[in-house]
């Protein structure tokens, strides 16, 4: 169960949460950038220092193997993934980095990620970052990274403890954080989204892929569907009649149209939760989700 006052702080002032369990790697050298450029499905060599953007490692048949955030810095590259996608991205680099000039550093246990929720976050920190999601500055206590819910503030591992209790933010659960993600319709890698999905499918076309870059693993299957074709499933938002758990069948009319994937009882809005569901179950339409629940399919974010 979320408590109440969580959600309020998240929604009304700020609360912190750790995420230091996401992958992190750093990337030095003059090829660092044409590297990623190659790997990922957005344009790295165009972001300018102080910037970033939100991109995915596909399978050549352009399935998603992990998505990430790219910072890029004066004179290195910056890119954090859910814990799932770490094997896939770290095989990417022993592979394809061979013979490139290219120095990358595994910092995922170096580096924490201390992540500010809600409209008061810029209020705890010294100076802010720009209002553009990914943009970044750096200050007393780290890295200010700008993210669709407030600050992600990257620090030294061994300053956490120090960072956290300066900023004085209360922590908050990642249950809580997770109510406001499914709100705001982001699906989450490993939760909604998987080895199994095409990012357009997920919605993720606009926040993650460059159509006018070059070649890249995976582009000819992406660049087909966006042009060509319309994908058969897409990521909802569902309402639900009573609290479902994740995993749960979701049917229309006898056809199983999908699962639910994220599941949470919000304060504000009560059960909802996000499924990637086959085409014909548009908004508007009425689910069963599992045996004694209902589902109204809705458009995002809710």
């Amino acid at each position: 169960m979320i408590a109440t006052d969580e959600y309020t702080r998240l929604r009304e002032a700020v609360g912190l949460v750790d995420r230091s369990e996401r992958g992190k790697a750093m990337f030095r050298g003059p090829e660092a950038a044409d590297f990623l450029q190659g790997q990922v499905t957005n344009d790295v060599e165009g972001l300018l220092p102080g910037t970033g953007c939100y991109a995915a490692l596909l399978t050549p048949k352009g399935k998603m193997l992990a998505d990430m955030r790219i910072l890029r810095g004066d004179g290195w590259l910056w890119l954090d993934t859910e814990a799932r996608g770490l094997p896939a991205v770290a095989k990417m680099i022993r592979t394809f980095s061979i013979g490139r000039d290219v120095q990358p550093e595994n910092v995922t246990d170096s580096r924490a990620i201390l992540s500010l929720v809600g409209p008061g976050s810029d209020a705890a920190l010294d100076t802010a970052p720009p209002p553009e999601e990914h943009a970044f500055v750096e200050g007393e206590h780290g890295l200010y990274v700008r993210t669709d819910l407030g600050v992600d503030v990257i620090c030294p591992a061994a300053d956490a403890d120090g960072v956290r209790a300066a900023l004085g933010v209360d922590e908050v659960s990642g249950e809580a954080v997770e109510c406001v993600r499914v709100e705001t319709g982001r699906p989450r890698y490993g939760i909604d989204i998987d080895e199994d999905t095409i990012p357009q499918e997920a919605g993720l076309n606009e926040r993650a892929v460059n159509f006018d870059k070059g070649c890249y693993v995976g582009q000819e299957t992406v660049a087909r569907l966006h042009y060509k074709g319309k994908p058969n499933r897409g990521l909802r938002g569902l309402r639900l009649s009573a609290p479902v758990a994740p995993g749960t069948p979701l049917h229309l009319a006898q056809r199983e149209v999908g699962r639910l994937t994220s599941a949470v009882v919000s304060p504000r809005l009560g059960p909802i939760g996000l499924a990637i569901l086959r085409r014909e179950a548009e908004p508007g339409a009425v689910l069963r989700a599992g045996d004694d629940a209902s589902a109204e399919v809705v458009a995002l974010p809710f």
